[in-house]
């Protein structure tokens, strides 16, 4: 009579089985699927709000940008790819395409430059540093609408302080808003001090992590100053450098306020960027799949750049 093999010679049989099958490939456990479920549970809400938020309205974008719509945004006529190709033909797209990258162009590099010194300032060690730190990071609780017509104000031709304190040397203010030379430019000081509250905070919380012992060896082997800052603080700064790049260059790419309440994508379309080009589309002309090709553009750009920046740039970061 034949008797049937122990559990354990099974146990090991199908374990022997699984990793022939998946060469490398350990079998899944009881524990490691107990440890999955429980992973999933935690993660559950997480995953409703970016499929609610970010997934599902990322999918209907897609969708829609392949079809011409009626006023109220349902499908109508099956387009394909023609929307696209209108896009790459119209010569309102390309004018918000060069605008949007000058907007990023001037606000992400030195917006960062000027957050890093005004950082390296509240880094030192002096009487009343506190106070300089709260006063240079307070933009952060600033919303965008408040800033931008804060801004507004300043930028006034005949009332703004900006063009009072020029015209008080014997020059005359330009027309911030209404000359096409200086609008983009204009839009992006204001995204400019909007952001600097967040970034000066970064920067000077990764200034706060270096060692000062590194200082201390540098000052005995004679190197000061320039020296310092170049081969001891941006080195180790360097991984809050990447963030604040990979984040503010995402943020500027979004920006919508500041032009809503500014300059409207005037004037002669001059700031009309990627973002409030798609909401006059969508929500003035009502053409919303072709609003939603221009979205799918912008996510593909902002993921090529996001991309780039990881392989590329990352390269020069130096984590400790």
């Amino acid at each position: 009579m034949q008797t049937a093999p122990p559990v354990a010679t099974l146990s090991a049989a199908s374990a022997a089985a699984a990793s022939a099958v998946i060469p490398g490939r350990q079998p899944w456990t009881r524990r490691d699927l107990r440890s999955l479920g429980e992973a999933l549970l935690y993660l559950g809400p997480s995953l409703v709000l970016f499929s609610a938020f970010v997934f599902v309205p990322l999918a209907r974008t897609l969708y829609l940008s392949f079809f011409y719509t009626n006023p109220i945004g349902n499908p109508t006529t099956f387009g394909g790819v023609e929307q696209y190709v209108a896009l790459a033909t119209s010569p309102e797209f390309l004018t918000g395409l060069r605008a949007t990258f000058l907007f990023v162009l001037y606000s992400v590099p030195l917006g960062i430059a000027i957050a890093l010194v005004l950082a390296v300032l509240g880094n030192q060690r002096l009487r009343g540093i506190n106070l300089f730190r709260t006063l240079m990071s307070s933009t952060i609780a600033v919303s965008a609408s408040v800033g931008a017509l804060m801004w507004l104000l300043l930028f006034n031709p005949s009332l703004g302080l900006l063009n009072y304190l020029i015209g008080s040397i014997g020059l005359t203010g330009p027309n911030w808003l209404t000359d096409p030379n200086m609008a983009i430019l204009s839009l992006s000081i204001t995204t400019i001090w909007l952001m600097l509250g967040f970034n000066i905070i970064v920067l000077l919380a990764g200034l706060q992590g270096i060692p000062e012992e590194l200082y201390e060896s540098a000052r005995i082997d004679g190197a000061m100053g320039v020296n310092t800052f170049r081969h001891i603080t941006i080195p180790l700064l360097s991984p809050s450098l990447f963030f604040l790049l990979v984040v503010d260059a995402i943020t500027v790419f979004q920006a919508f306020t500041q032009v809503r309440l500014l300059t409207q994508g005037g004037p002669v379309d001059t700031t009309r960027v990627l973002v409030y080009s798609i909401y006059l589309d969508a929500f003035v002309n009502f053409q919303f799949g072709y609003a939603s090709a221009q979205s799918m553009v912008l996510f593909f750009i902002i993921l090529l750049l996001t991309i780039i920046q990881f392989r590329f740039v990352e390269r020069r970061v130096h984590y400790q």
